[in-house]
C-alpha cells in the first residue's frame, strides 16, 4: 500500500497548494475544540496531567488514522484518496503563503499600521511597535518555521507512518501550539505537548533545512549559518530552518521579540547579511514553496521505495 500513501501524499500537497485550507469546518479547528475541552476537565499543574493530556489526544488522532488504513487496507483508490484528504488537511503551505503575501502587500502600499494587524494572524508577539524591517523579519522566521512545521514535517510523517502518522503529528503540532507555552498556566501542563513537538518536528526540520540550502541559491551561506548559528536558537528546530533561510536569503534574522504581556525574549542573530525588508518577503515564500516540492517529491519517493523493498524481501511465489 505504500504506492498509494505516495501517490496520495503528493495529491494531498497538490490539494494544498491549489486550494490552501478548507475555509470552512477545518478538521483542526475541530480538534482544537476537542483539545480546549478536555483541558477543561483535566487541567491541573502538573508534568504528569500535562502529559496524560497529550497522550490522549495525539493517541487518540492516530488512532483514527489507524482505522482509516484498515477501512481501506483491500482498496488502494481508497487508500490514496483517503491519504489525500489527510495529508490537505494536515498541510498549511498554501495558506502560509497567503497570510505572509498579504502582510507583503501593505508593506509595500505604505500601510504600516495594517501590516502590523495582519502580522498577527503569523505570529504570537506585540506587533504594535514594530518598524518595516521587524515586520519583514516577523513573517520571514514565521515562514521558515512553519515550512518546517506545516510542510514538511507532516509529509516526512506521512511518508513513514502512513494516515496515522499524518493525524498523530498535526494533532501534536497543535497541542504545541495551544498548550507549549513558558507561562504560569501552561509551564508544567503544558511541558509534554512542548517536548513531544520537539520530537517529532526532529527529521523534518533536517529535511527542510537540507532542501533550502541545496535550493535556495546560497548553499554556502546557508550551511555557514546552519552549522554556526541553528544551536543558538532556543528551538531545537526552528534555529535550523530559521539559520539557513537567514543564510539562503543573504539576511540576519532573529533579535528582540516583545510578546503580549510584556515578556521579552532576546534571540540570537541568525545569518551574516543585511536586516531583511519587504522586498525579501516574496523571496522567501519562493524559498519555502521550494522546500515544500522537494519535501513532497522526496517523502513520495520514500514511501514509494518502501512497497519495493518489501515486494524484494518477501517475493510472491
Amino acid at each position: 500500500m505504500s504506492t498509494s500513501t505516495a501517490a496520495g501524499l503528493l495529491l494531498g500537497f497538490w490539494a494544498d497548494r491549489v486550494l490552501g485550507d478548507p475555509q470552512r469546518y477545518h478538521p483542526v479547528a475541530g480538534f482544537g475544540i476537542v483539545a480546549t475541552a478536555l483541558e477543561r476537565r483535566t487541567y491541573a499543574d502538573s508534568r504528569g496531567r500535562g502529559a496524560a493530556y497529550t497522550a490522549m489526544l495525539v493517541g487518540g488522532a492516530a488512532t483514527l488514522g489507524i482505522v482509516a488504513e484498515h477501512l481501506t487496507v483491500h482498496h488502494p483508490v481508497a487508500r490514496t484518496a483517503a491519504t489525500a484528504l489527510a495529508t490537505w488537511v494536515v498541510l498549511g503551505g498554501r495558506s502560509l503563503e497567503r497570510e505572509a503575501d498579504a502582510v507583503h502587500a501593505h508593506l509595500a502600499a505604505g500601510d504600516l499600521p495594517t501590516a502590523r494587524q495582519r502580522l498577527t494572524h503569523l505570529v504570537g508577539r506585540d506587533t504594535a511597535a514594530l518598524d518595516g524591517s521587524q515586520v519583514a523579519r516577523a513573517v520571514i522566521e514565521s515562514v521558515a518555521e512553519n515550512t518546517s512545521d506545516a510542510v514538511v514535517a507532516p509529509l516526512v510523517w506521512g511518508a513513514v507512518a502512513g494516515i496515522p502518522g499524518l493525524l498523530g503529528y498535526r494533532a501534536a503540532n497543535t497541542l504545541d501550539a495551544m498548550v507549549g507555552h513558558h507561562n504560569a498556566r501552561y509551564e508544567r501542563f503544558g511541558w509534554a505537548s512542548a517536548r513531544f513537538d520537539d520530537l517529532v518536528n526532529l527529521p523534518g526540520s533536517r529535511l527542510a533545512g537540507a532542501l533550502a540550502t541545496l535550493v535556495g541559491g546560497r548553499p554556502r551561506g546557508a550551511a555557514r549559518a546552519w552549522n554556526h548559528h541553528a544551536g543558538r536558537h532556543p528551538s531545537p528546530n526552528a534555529g535550523v530552518v530559521e539559520s539557513v533561510f537567514a543564510g539562503s536569503l543573504g539576511i540576519r534574522l532573529g533579535g528582540t521579540n516583545t510578546y503580549y504581556g510584556d515578556r521579552i525574549e532576546h534571540r540570537a542573530v541568525m545569518g551574516d547579511g543585511r536586516p531583511p525588508g519587504p522586498a525579501d518577503i516574496p523571496r522567501a515564500t519562493r524559498l519555502a514553496a521550494r522546500v515544500g516540492v522537494g519535501a513532497a517529491l522526496l517523502t513520495a519517493l520514500w514511501a514509494a521505495s518502501r512497497f519495493g523493498l518489501l515486494r524484494r524481501e518477501h517475493p510472491i511465489h
